[in-house]
């Protein structure tokens, strides 16, 4: 620490803020001298000496200390300082020290909440983000949402985890930690074997409301494909599509850094590529209403094409729910066709 110091201009000492160590030579029950060596003699009272009063309780003369200038002289003529907020000071200096290095730091689950895992490390609270968990511990829940998560992230409580420090925040008092930062390097190498449109194959690892987790056969890698990349049809579920432990071939769609996001409609026909030429606006069709949502009612027109009946058709949300049932078929009129959107507009006409 000591050369920590020395090399740190930060810390030399000169003015109030600054960081200097001072050897112990009086103790009274109410304060702490120190002698500053060049600077004079240093004392530490009143409000700072109370709340380190503890602390320093089986400390002896002659030990030495790191401590804050708060004033150069005050009424008596001694050095006014805190130990305290030179212990703080010194802490947020070796975290940045610890994230700079990338250092690996061994940290114990205290508690959890939906958001990740929370810790504490040098005194001070930690938090370890559900995105930043590894691979092997990143909760995938099938069902139960928020809830669920909670209830998989409890069981690393009591648990020990090696992370590194992936942000710093002095303001909260916080420390941002990852632990899948220490695979992102190996996992970035082995992405340098794929490209944007390769086809892969790999096994259905984990299933979400949002996507699905592929581990692919080749390398020791995961992918994910996103819910919306499942299949051209609207997808409630991704169960509708593929199984846990099921085999499957996917696309390559995007590398980010150590992220590979991949599609299983792109392996499959486009069934918009050609709408134009069964479809136009003006055309009445069946179609049968398979799903409500804020902006209005999804229609099913063939195997996978729907089409929105929007909601400003109806005025309000209970008037269309009045107008329309859910798994029955109705007269539409197409207003709008756009293949590049997949989109279509409808408009229920009147029996």
């Amino acid at each position: 620490m000591k050369n920590t110091l020395e090399q740190n201009p930060l810390l030399k000492p000169a003015q109030p803020g600054k960081i200097v160590e001072g050897k112990i030579i009086n103790k009274t029950p109410s304060a702490l001298f120190l002698d500053l060596q060049a600077l004079g003699t240093g004392i530490i009272y009143g409000k700072e000496f109370q709340e380190i009063k503890e602390r320093i309780k089986n400390l002896k003369i002659g030990e030495t200390l790191f401590v804050k200038i708060i004033d150069l002289e005050n009424e008596d003529g001694y050095i006014e300082l805190s130990l305290n907020q030179a212990s703080i000071e010194l802490t947020w200096e070796k975290l940045r020290e610890k994230k700079e290095k990338k250092e690996l730091i061994l940290i114990k689950i205290l508690g959890a909440n939906k958001g990740g895992l929370l810790t504490k490390f040098s005194g001070l609270p930690g938090f370890l983000p559900v995105s930043q968990l590894s691979t092997k511990h990143y909760p995938r829940v099938e069902k139960g949402g928020a809830f669920k998560v909670l209830e998989e992230l409890q069981k690393f409580i009591g648990k020990e985890m090696e992370v590194e420090i992936f942000n710093l925040n002095p303001k909260e008092k916080k420390i941002i930690f990852s632990e899948k930062s220490k695979e992102n390097e190996a996992i970035k190498q082995l992405l340098k074997n794929y490209k944007n449109g390769d086809i892969v194959k790999g096994e259905v690892s984990g299933i979400t409301n949002f996507g699905v987790f592929i581990k692919l056969t080749k390398e020791n890698l995961e992918g994910l494909i996103h819910i919306s990349e499942l299949a051209w049809q609207i997808v409630e579920s991704p169960e509708e599509i593929v199984k846990l432990g099921e085999k499957i071939k996917a696309k390559i769609i995007s590398i980010s850094e150590a992220k590979i996001f991949l599609s299983l409609k792109a392996l499959k026909k486009n069934p918009w590529e050609e709408i134009e030429k069964k479809y136009k606006p003006g055309d009445i069709i069946k179609g049968k209403v398979i799903k409500f949502n804020p902006y209005g009612a999804f229609v099913q027109l063939a195997s996978k094409i729907q089409g929105l009946c929007h909601i400003s058709e109806f005025g309000t949300k209970s008037k269309m729910e009045t107008a329309l049932e859910i798994d029955k078929k109705y007269n539409f009129q197409i207003l709008l066709i756009n293949p590049k959107e997949y989109r279509i507009n409808l408009k229920k006409l009147e029996p």
